[in-house]
């Protein structure tokens, strides 16, 4: 039992540098760089993109250890029962983590002789589905509406 405790061990130690590893990679994600271009010079302009970035991560481990009784496998024996009928050993395991990250542009910002404009970049698809929600929730709402003045 000891070599197989000594194994999980070694694991949570190899997950944990893991861990750090994937963390140090989300963090240099969330740098003014990831934010804000590189700014591309035309003549007279300059236009620099800005965008919103997200990042998410989650970790998990297990371990276990404890006794068991040997020659039982019903599950509805009686936990009393079986401390009397001797132990074997057992071990355990896990660990997990995971992470993301997102970016999308939000805005334009141009630099000319006219000054500095900030343009928002559109998306057309969350305003479609925005659209869409509202209208089914409206929609719900006056067949309730109307339900209820039946009753």
């Amino acid at each position: 039992m000891a070599k197989k405790m000594d194994d999980i061990i070694v694991s949570a130690v190899k997950s944990e540098e893991q861990g750090k590893e994937l963390m140090e990679k989300l963090v240099a994600v969330a740098q003014p760089s990831a934010v804000y271009s590189e700014p591309i010079v035309s003549g007279d302009y300059t236009v620099i993109t800005a965008s919103e970035v997200s990042v998410g991560m989650g970790f998990g481990y297990g371990i276990g250890g404890g006794t068991a009784s040997e020659g039982t496998e019903d599950e509805s024996a009686n936990p009393d029962d079986l401390e009397s009928q001797g132990a074997a050993s057992g071990v355990g395991g896990g660990g997990g983590g995971g992470g993301f990250s997102a970016a999308r542009p939000v805005a334009v910002i141009s630099i000319g002789p006219r000054g500095v404009q900030v343009e928002p970049v559109k998306d057309v698809t969350k305003v479609i589905l925005a659209l869409l929600t509202a209208a089914g929730s409206m929609l719900m709402m006056v067949s309730r509406m109307r339900t209820a003045s039946r009753r």
